[in-house]
């Protein structure tokens, strides 16, 4: 299967960090961990998502190296691209950022007209 990353426009959502960062693990009876091309650890955050309408969802956003973040923190992915995979009959679509930064302030109403 092509993967042709898609990008994603974080400027229309808000995300919350649910779950700290932690190394992503390729194979759990070795510990090993995953690298991207330059050899860093990808770690993978957990964060909620809402949109406009109120909807919340669940994702891992994968990055080069600890995002440092915590939990309960919002934040703003920076360069996020969403890629669709496929295995087994399965599929979905997993995301990358290259990093992220603590979320503008938003206005009282939370950004809904």
């Amino acid at each position: 299967m092509r993967t042709i990353p898609i990008p994603v426009d974080a400027a229309k959502l808000v995300f919350t960090c649910v779950k700290a960062p932690h190394p992503r693990v390729l194979n759990r009876d070795t510990g090993e961990i995953k690298l991207d091309k330059t050899g860093q650890a990808i770690y993978e955050t957990v964060l909620s998502v809402e949109d406009d309408f109120g909807r919340i969802e669940l994702v891992k956003i994968g990055t080069s190296g600890d995002p440092g973040v915590t939990a309960g923190s919002e934040v703003t992915p920076i360069g996020m691209i969403g890629y669709v995979w496929e295995t087994s009959g399965r599929w979905g679509i997993s995301y990358r950022a290259a990093s992220f930064q603590p979320a503008y302030s938003r206005p009282a109403d939370g950004g809904h007209a």
